[in-house]
C-alpha cells in the first residue's frame, strides 16, 4: 500500500526524534485529538521516544469514546423495540450502556445488525418495506458525509422506513472547550489530517490566534506524527502560534467541497453532549428541518432518555487529558477490553485500549 513504508521508516524517524531533542529547551505538553493518532503514538513508542519534557496528552479525539450515555440508551431502546432492525458499525456493539450493550440485546433476539457502509442500511430498508430500519450514525466531521448522504439518498428515492441515529460531534468546538477548562495543561495540539481532508482549515487560524496554542494538522504514520511534533514544538520555543498543514498529500485548506455541500444540505449545529465531558456549545450536527422526519430520536420518542455514568470509571478524564488511562484504578482490573466500563476501553481508537494492548504490564509511572 502506498505511503505505508515510506511512513513507517525508522532511520527518517530517529533523525526526526533527534531533531526535535535539538530544538527542545523547556517541558511542553501537547495534545493529539484522534484516537488513531493516539493508538499510533502508543503501539510505535513515539512517546518513549521523545525527550522527557515534551508530553503527549491523550485527546477527546474517538467518536466511540465521546458518544454519550444517553445516545447508547436510546440506541438500546430503538433496539429493542418489535419491527426495528438496528444496523451498526461493529465497534458500536460492545460500548457499554447503562446495564447492557448492543450485543447483549443482540443476544435476547433483536435484529441487530453490522453494516461497513451506512448505504448497506438503506439497502436493507428498500428491501424489508414492513419494518423499522434504523442506522447508528456516530463520529465526527470524517464519518457524517456518508450519513449525510444516505438521508439524502433516502429521501430522494422515497424510503420512509429508514431513519438514522445521530450522534456527530466537531472538532474545533471542542478545542475550544479544552482550552477554556480551568484544569487545562495543553500548549499544542495535532490536529487530526481525515477530519481537515472533509472540512479544511480555516476553521483553525482563529482557535491558534484566540488560545496563542500552535496547531499542526498531522496524519497518522509515525513520520506524521513526529514531522507534526517536530513543528510544533518550534513553534513552542519561537513563541508562535500559527496553524500548519503537516499533511499536504491529504489536506488542502478548502477540505472537500462535495462533501462539505452535502453536510450543509442535510445537517444544522446543535449542541452536543460528549460522553465524560459535558455539554459543548455548538459541538454537534443533527438533521436539518427539510430532513427531520429521518431522525430517529424523533420517531422513535425517545429524545427525553438520559444516563448516568459509571461511578468508577474515569475515562471522562482521560478523554480531557488530565490523566493517563493506568492512572484510573479499574484499568486493567474491573475495566478490561472484554469487561469494558467505559467506551475508552472498548474503541478500537480509545486511549484505554491502547493502553491494555500495548502498556498493561508496564509500572504506573514509569
Amino acid at each position: 500500500m502506498k505511503y505505508l513504508d515510506e511512513f513507517s521508516d525508522p532511520h527518517l524517524a530517529r533523525n526526526l526524534v533527534a531533531q526535535i531533542k535539538d530544538v527542545t529547551t523547556r517541558r511542553w505538553s501537547i495534545m493529539e485529538v484522534c484516537g488513531g493518532q493516539t493508538h499510533s503514538i502508543i503501539r510505535h513508542g513515539i512517546d518513549q521516544l521523545l525527550p522527557d519534557t515534551i508530553e503527549m496528552i491523550h485527546g477527546p479525539g474517538c467518536p466511540v469514546c465521546v458518544t454519550p450515555l444517553g445516545v447508547i440508551e436510546k440506541a438500546l431502546e430503538i433496539a429493542s423495540r418489535p419491527g426495528v432492525i438496528f444496523c451498526s458499525f461493529g465497534d458500536m456493539l460492545r460500548v457499554p450502556g447503562s446495564e447492557i450493550d448492543l450485543l447483549q440485546v443482540k443476544s435476547r433476539g433483536a435484529d441487530v445488525r453490522v453494516v461497513y457502509s451506512p448505504l448497506d442500511a438503506l439497502t436493507i430498508a428498500r428491501e424489508n418495506p414492513d419494518r423499522q430500519v434504523v442506522f447508528f450514525g456516530i463520529g465526527f466531521e470524517t464519518t457524517a458525509p456518508a450519513n449525510a448522504m444516505t438521508v439524502y439518498q433516502a429521501k430522494r428515492l422515497g424510503v420512509q422506513n429508514f431513519s438514522l441515529l445521530a450522534s456527530h460531534v466537531l472538532v474545533p468546538p471542542a478545542i475550544a472547550a479544552i482550552m477554556e477548562s480551568p484544569a487545562c495543561r495543553v500548549q499544542a495540539f495535532l490536529a487530526a489530517g481525515h477530519v481537515c481532508t472533509v472540512m479544511g482549515t480555516a476553521e483553525y487560524p482563529p482557535l491558534s490566534e484566540k488560545y496563542k496554542v500552535p496547531i499542526v494538522v498531522t496524519g497518522f504514520e509515525p513520520l506524521d506524527i513526529l514531522e507534526g511534533i517536530r513543528r510544533t514544538v518550534l513553534q513552542l520555543e519561537s513563541g508562535r502560534h500559527e496553524l500548519e498543514n503537516a499533511y499536504p498529500r491529504a489536506v488542502r485548506p478548502e477540505g472537500n467541497p462535495a462533501a462539505r455541500a452535502i453536510l450543509e444540505e442535510v445537517f444544522e449545529v446543535t449542541d452536543r453532549t460528549w460522553r465524560g465531558i459535558g455539554l459543548i456549545p455548538n459541538s454537534g450536527w443533527r438533521l436539518s428541518p427539510a430532513y427531520r422526519e429521518y431522525d430517529a430520536e424523533h420517531r422513535f420518542s425517545v429524545a427525553d432518555i438520559h444516563a448516568e455514568e459509571s461511578a468508577l470509571c474515569r475515562s471522562g478524564e482521560v478523554l480531557q487529558g488530565l490523566i493517563k488511562p493506568r492512572e484510573c484504578a479499574a484499568f486493567g482490573t474491573s475495566c478490561t477490553p472484554r469487561h469494558p466500563l467505559g467506551a475508552t476501553m472498548v474503541s478500537s481508537e480509545g486511549a484505554c485500549a491502547a493502553y491494555y494492548l500495548y502498556r498493561r504490564l508496564e509500572v504506573t509511572g514509569a
